[in-house]
């Protein structure tokens, strides 16, 4: 992996891309957070920009749009130039994965993305309604083909078999992704480790791997073994392309600033030291709910945002009624 350094930030290729992108990621979702007025929200998108970080994530669904809408607005005046702008969608169907992608265009106020991810890849059966004739992956070909979206990725915080399951659905199709998201932190190597099962699959096949979820919203500096510098220099220190990690206020934003600057590749003994202090408290996932519990799947609230299953489909049930 190729890191170069401009005063603040590293620099790494995002798998076989031939982008190099910033090794923090602004996480969009908490830019419309209850204590986040716009005017913050813009300071922190741009601020980030002009220190260095180009990756900018966000979501169809996050905060009901306005997280888009608050990310569009921020990346005026010239700011869309200078970042590598990915959003998300829910959508399982044709048709509901092409509406997202135009609406979530239209909040952003661009012509594209750089990188369009399936959203909560969460269920065995996500990747087959994904890929069916009638399925989101036809609406993302076309999208892409039309200049809406350069690069195309999934994201899923459940299980690590799921992503894989994902990777080989796509294989089967002829498909390679540009890049897989998955939550990678010190409590995910001892429960259902998307690190040890997700990670060297992705190094093999030359993927962009995102890192999301790094103290899972805070939620990992409950258990008191870890520091928030800790966490960041974990993901860090991992393969990965970028570690994305939420910013609602300006000191979490110059404490990622903080990781990169004190960022050194860990040694294997300084790894077991952080994985050791932390074995109790993830051995049960109880400090990461998200792959435990619904709590964090908005699909599982919200099925509607998947879309229909194909009608042959129904029309099996039909039948069989």
């Amino acid at each position: 992996m190729i890191e170069r350094s401009n005063s603040e930030m590293l620099y790494r290729e995002l798998g076989s891309t031939g982008e190099q992108v910033s090794a923090i990621g602004l996480g969009g979702w908490h830019l419309s957070l209850k204590h986040v007025d716009e005017d913050l929200a813009t300071r922190i998108v741009r601020t980030a920009i002009d220190r260095g970080i180009t990756f900018m994530d966000n979501c169809w669904d996050y905060n009901d749009g306005a997280s888009e809408v608050r990310m569009g607005k921020a990346l005026r005046d010239g700011y869309r130039d200078k970042a590598f702008l990915m959003t998300k969608i829910d959508g399982r169907s044709k048709a509901e994965a092409a509406k997202q992608i135009d609406e979530s265009l239209k909040r952003l106020q661009v012509d594209h993305v750089d990188l369009l991810q399936y959203h909560e890849v969460l269920r065995f059966e996500d990747p087959h309604r994904i890929f069916d004739e009638e399925g989101a992956h036809a609406a993302v070909l076309e999208a892409q083909k039309a200049g809406k979206l350069r690069y195309i990725g999934f994201t899923g915080h459940k299980d690590p078999y799921i992503h894989l399951h994902m990777l080989e659905v796509a294989n089967q199709q002829g498909f390679k992704f540009d890049t897989v998201q998955m939550p990678l932190n010190v409590m995910d190597a001892h429960y259902r480790s998307f690190a040890k099962l997700v990670v060297p699959e992705l190094v093999k096949q030359n993927i962009g791997i995102l890192g999301m979820k790094s103290m899972a919203n805070g939620i990992l500096l409950r258990s008191n073994t870890v520091t928030p510098i800790e966490c960041l220099h974990y993901a860090l220190n991992l393969p990965t392309s970028v570690v994305i990690t939420g910013m609602d206020s300006m000191e979490y934003l110059e404490q990622a600033f903080e990781a990169v600057r004190t960022f050194q590749p860990m040694t294997d003994d300084q790894v077991q030291a952080l994985l050791t202090k932390t074995t109790e408290a993830g051995a049960r996932g109880e400090f990461e709910p998200f792959k435990t519990s619904s709590i964090f799947d908005g699909t599982a609230q919200h099925p509607a945002w998947l879309g229909e299953e194909p009608q042959r489909l129904q029309q099996l049930m039909s039948a069989a009624g």
